[in-house]
């Protein structure tokens, strides 16, 4: 299926009533994710595959009912609405949409797809028995901010001025300042916090690194961000900072490094687990999923064009390289 079909039938299915998707008896998913279908087309496919894992496949024997809120304000009642639709399981990826699908029910099974610390944000009380109606799997690590201020080091050892883009909305992001913090001191980097809670004011902490006079940029990992990767990463060469985030979908819209775990693998076992849930297994037993495998991707074209030379160990080390 081409990728423009694809997103056409995403926000259609946004829109369908509640009589086409409990048809002819299918369990009901509810979707829901603070982020656009275009950005989310990807981490789909990962969610469909992961069910198919189980033998779901939608359309045939499940029917999903998809939920794509343009701003904040609109995640508490998208996710009530999916818990009065009723559905069977909902999904649930990035923190507003987790948070509020919690809010909303406690008897209706929730997976989640985050890139949090589950525990630190309150979604569980353990990784291994989560307890109540809600499990999922994370991409978090607490290690993935010291190894990404390595990487700028080795690639700009004279940058000593690191800008770090946090979204102050999440609710771990004090935990995350914390970390990158601890971690810049000994490398000899000083960090500048620059805050972006919205799309309108990316642009505004991207003037403020250029004030500060930031030699590189660390994208601290957030669904806002991961949603608006093509205007992170335009701003970044706009303001010629090289950029490293956690996540390869930023490399792929012109960021110039990632190092992190996979958001579309985390979304497959999401899928997982939803059809386990589907086939009788309970939340509580289903212990949170770490990840277990770290990509450093690296897109050589974006160094080109900041006027940087990718050190040769650097692109011999990288998972991925975008020429």
């Amino acid at each position: 299926m081409r990728r423009r079909e694809f997103i056409t039938l995403l926000a259609g299915a946004a829109a369908w009533p509640l009589c086409a998707s409990a048809q002819q008896g299918k369990p009901v998913i509810g979707f829901l994710r603070n982020a656009s279908a275009d950005s989310s087309v990807e981490l789909i496919a990962a969610l469909r595959d992961g069910l198919k894992q189980t033998g779901y496949v939608e359309g045939q024997n499940i029917a999903i009912e998809y939920r794509w809120p343009e701003r904040r304000d609109e995640v508490p009642g998208m996710a009530a609405d999916l818990v009065r639709r009723p559905c069977a399981v909902i999904v649930a990826g990035g923190n507003a949409a987790i948070g509020a699908a919690k809010a909303a029910t406690a008897t209706i099974p929730i997976v989640f797809a985050s890139g949090d610390d589950p525990v630190g944000a309150g979604f569980v009380t353990s990784l291994s028995r989560p307890g109540g109606n809600i499990t999922g799997a994370s991409f978090y690590s607490s290690f993935v901010l010291a190894k990404q201020l390595e990487l700028l080091r080795e690639l700009l050892p004279s940058a000593t001025v690191i800008g770090l883009l946090v979204n102050p909305s999440d609710p771990t992001a004090a935990s995350w300042i914390r970390e990158a913090q601890a971690a810049a001191g000994p490398l000899g980097q000083q960090l500048h916090l620059v805050n972006a809670s919205s799309r309108d004011e990316i642009e505004a902490a991207f003037a403020t690194l250029a004030q500060l006079g930031a030699h590189a940029l660390l994208v601290v990992g957030s669904a806002l961000f991961t949603d608006q990767r093509q205007r992170v990463g335009a701003l970044a060469l706009r303001h010629g900072l090289p950029a490293v985030t956690p996540l390869r979908e930023f490399v792929a819209a012109d960021g110039l490094m990632s190092y992190g775990a996979s958001i579309t693998d985390t979304y497959w076992q999401a899928g997982v687990y939803a059809g386990r849930i589907l086939k009788g297994e309970k939340p509580a037993d289903l212990p949170v999923m770490l990840p277990q495998r770290f990509e450093l991707n690296i897109n050589v074209g974006t160094a080109k064009a900041l006027g940087l030379d990718m050190p040769l160990h650097l692109r011999q080390r990288a998972d991925a390289v975008i020429e």
